[in-house]
């Protein structure tokens, strides 16, 4: 694996009241190998080169170790948002592992979004961090199916295997629960699939699940998903050309999903809204509530 330069591992989350509550974000490594074929971090606009090849930072332990250590104020730390950190090098490499002993030692909490069952690893690490501040994990999970999963989302251990990391890490006492984003029109937008994911979640531990609809589509990332349809799916580009043209935010045809989402999270007693989600997994927010009434 490649280490590239790096000057700083932190930056101040612009929007991170919109996206779980975070303060931080951090993405340790650049690139993923996943290969799903809908990620919108492909994108031009994230001037990441060469996007299939996974880099590290050249002493980023280091480096985010000093800016722990002089951060006043703690919070959470977004993980995982641009590439996920738990790609095969992890497991050599371990530089995830590390970085969450030192969030745990400077006592900052952590919310990771990931596609990989490599997580249950850090099981203790999140524990330990869960004690003192806030956890969420999230696993996206696309489609119920296990064989539509291996097409859009090639490089990655498939929906069940997700699941079961889940429930372990719910059984762990962590808050956990489902990004079932994107949505993709014609492939996973089935009211049977919505149903179905959400059931799962709910039967493996999930607190929540999440969605924000459809496929987002721009510069080479809609060339790249073309080529896949093509190989995949094939004629369901040109359903996507007559249909969107060249949005980007490609929604659902059935208006009826987002209805029947809200249904089934009801039913199951998840939370769907964000601001909910963010209000079940901090801890600080329920004990402010307390002390408003005292």
């Amino acid at each position: 694996m490649e280490f590239i330069e790096a000057k700083t591992i932190l930056q101040k989350a612009t929007h991170g009241e919109e996206w779980f509550g975070i303060d931080y974000n951090m993405n340790l490594y650049k690139g993923c190998c996943h290969k799903c074929i809908y990620c919108d971090s492909r994108s031009n606009c994230y001037q990441v080169d060469n996007f299939d090849k996974v880099r590290a930072k050249k002493n980023e332990i280091e480096i985010l170790n000093q800016e722990l250590k002089l951060k006043r104020k703690k919070g959470v730390i977004g993980i995982g948002a641009m590439s996920d950190t738990y790609n095969p090098f992890e497991k050599q490499y371990e530089i995830t592992k590390k970085a969450l002993e030192l969030i745990s030692y400077y006592k900052f909490g952590v919310s990771i979004e990931t596609k990989s069952n490599l997580i249950v690893r850090d099981i203790d690490i999140f524990k330990e961090i869960n004690r003192k501040a806030d956890v969420i994990l999230k696993f996206t999970i696309t489609s119920a199916d296990d064989n539509l999963s291996r097409k859009i989302e090639p490089n990655v251990c498939v929906s069940s295997e997700r699941l079961k990391a889940m429930k372990r890490l719910s059984e762990a006492g962590l808050f956990v629960g489902t990004l079932l984003t994107p949505i993709i029109p014609f492939i996973t937008d089935s009211e049977e699939n919505i149903r179905n994911v959400i059931r799962l979640s709910y039967e493996n531990g999930a607190r929540f699940v999440f969605s924000m609809g459809g496929v987002t589509l721009r510069e080479n990332q809609r060339e790249y998903f073309y080529e896949q349809l093509d190989k995949t799916f094939p004629k369901l580009k040109e359903k996507y050309i007559n249909t969107y043209g060249n949005n980007y935010f490609c929604y659902p045809l059935n208006r009826n999903l987002e209805k029947i989402f809200k249904e089934e999270c009801k039913k199951y007693g998840l939370f769907y809204e964000m601001s909910d989600i963010v209000k079940a997994y901090k801890k600080g927010t329920e004990q402010e509530e307390q002390l408003s009434f005292i």
